[in-house]
């Protein structure tokens, strides 16, 4: 894919601003979060709480909202992974699929360019809907933008916010939905598997594929794929864990 330098100039711009901004200070024991932060983890939680779809959590024991129950498993992943992690890093991680279930999947064409459709339409829609949230909590223009970048996917790979939410949800589809996801399509070979999971390894930076070798559970049927992956593409591998 062709790189816009102009649009790759402004998210470097925002990501140094991005950096110096209160919200985005790393936090230490010493800092808390502030009040507009978790009043607006409450109100994308009240968002989240009205999806119809149901996912059961074997943690509660329970059955919850979908997007409630996904956007808690990266807040949770967040504080293992980074628990340094920033507000407005947090506000991102808390909000990558909020309300989901109003741009569903069958609005597009069942074509690879209608999933590139529907995904860009998503990241726009995500990022929008918590900018609104924020502003309503009273955060500024600049953490709000920090936060859009994020979200709607801008700055892989260069601005390290956007990065630190794409490890956050690769190791999130490891750790709770890719046993379901291979139960499910048992019509996959391999190399259908190698691609899934060379695609999630790719977007990844070195921390998270470091901790995801050393944390994260896989299935055992695609660990010796995933062990296959990293040698290929990292000179020193840890040991992965297996679920038996």
């Amino acid at each position: 894919m062709r790189r816009n330098p102009a649009a790759h100039n402004a998210i470097a711009a925002m990501s140094a601003i991005c950096l110096t901004f209160p919200a985005h200070a790393k936090l230490t024991a010493m800092v808390e979060l502030s009040h507009r932060y978790h009043q607006t983890i409450a109100l994308i939680d009240a968002c989240n709480a009205a999806d119809p779809n149901r996912e059961f959590d074997a943690l509660s024991n329970m059955l919850l909202p979908k997007e409630q129950l996904y956007a808690q498993r990266m807040s949770a992943m967040l504080e293992r992974f980074s628990p340094e992690a920033t507000e407005t890093a947090r506000i991102a991680i808390r909000s990558q699929h909020i309300q989901r279930w109003k741009i569903p999947r069958s609005d597009y064409p069942a074509t690879p360019q209608g999933y590139k459709q529907w995904r860009t339409r998503l990241y726009s829609f995500h990022a929008e809907t918590v900018a609104a949230l924020m502003q309503q909590a009273g955060y500024d223009e600049t953490a709000i933008d920090c936060v859009r970048i994020s979200v709607g996917k801008r700055g892989i790979k260069t601005y390290a916010q956007t990065q630190l939410l794409e490890d956050v949800a690769s190791l999130v589809f490891m750790a709770h939905y890719l046993d379901d996801f291979h139960t499910r399509h048992p019509e996959y070979n391999q190399d259908k598997w190698r691609d899934i999971l060379h695609k999630t390894w790719k977007k990844m930076s070195p921390a998270g594929r470091r901790f995801a070798q050393t944390a994260i559970n896989v299935p055992a049927a695609l660990a010796p794929l995933l062990a296959e992956i990293t040698t290929a593409t990292e000179p020193v591998q840890a040991n992965l864990s297996m679920r038996a």
